[in-house]
């Protein structure tokens, strides 16, 4: 019997430190996101990268190709796509540089402009991503490969923000490198997981 009640215990110990492991640094989710179903999801340009700057081009294809494994929106636009709209389109082009000025300096996602880049752009939603690491770093006498990233989920006719999140993740290594976008993949997978659709 208390054999029994030893190996139950060690199983729920697992299961626990499985789901430890397996949380978002943070979620946030605004309570009206279980009415929140988006079609249409555009991804914006990196807005914060810090000095990560190398880092842009593949987190906004990361996260593309990981919407559009998971088959949630009818339609994912790239930033790729949608700086192609931006740049033939001088109201869109006017209404993002406007949103994203007020998103940078008042932290302020501005409703007006939210709707308009919603109606030009043709989506229901938008994706701001921003990159807090990604390196290579020495952490107690270990190596590791460090990705860090943020993500908020922009409801384009109000501006609300109606889900936000961070993950990041430490992988280490002895003599090969892993490759940096292979672990963004791994972060942006675990975070999109938990993103309203």
């Amino acid at each position: 019997m208390a054999a029994k009640l030893f190996v139950k215990c060690i199983l729920l110990f697992f299961v626990l430190i499985t789901i430890a492991c397996g949380a978002l640094r943070y979620s946030q989710v605004d309570p009206a996101a279980k009415d929140f179903h988006p079609q249409r999801i555009a991804i914006f340009p990196v807005v914060d990268m810090g000095t990560y700057e190398e880092s842009r081009g593949d987190v906004e294809q990361i996260t593309a190709s990981v919407l559009i494994e998971k088959k949630w929106f009818a339609d994912v636009t790239d930033t790729a796509n949608l700086n192609r709209q931006i740049q033939a389109n001088e109201e869109l082009r006017k209404a993002m540089t406007d949103y994203l000025s007020k998103l940078r300096s008042l932290t302020f996602t501005d409703p007006d402009l939210s709707r308009k880049i919603g109606e030009l752009a043709k989506i229901d939603a938008f994706l701001l991503i921003s990159v807090d690491s990604w390196n290579y770093a020495v952490e107690n006498k270990d190596k590791v490969a460090k990705v860090s990233i943020g993500m908020k989920l922009i409801e384009a006719s109000t501006g609300k923000i109606m889900w936000k999140a961070g993950q990041h993740k430490s992988e280490s290594y002895i003599l090969i490198k892993p490759d940096l976008p292979k672990v963004a993949r791994s972060v942006v997978r675990d975070m999109v997981d938990y993103m309203p659709h």
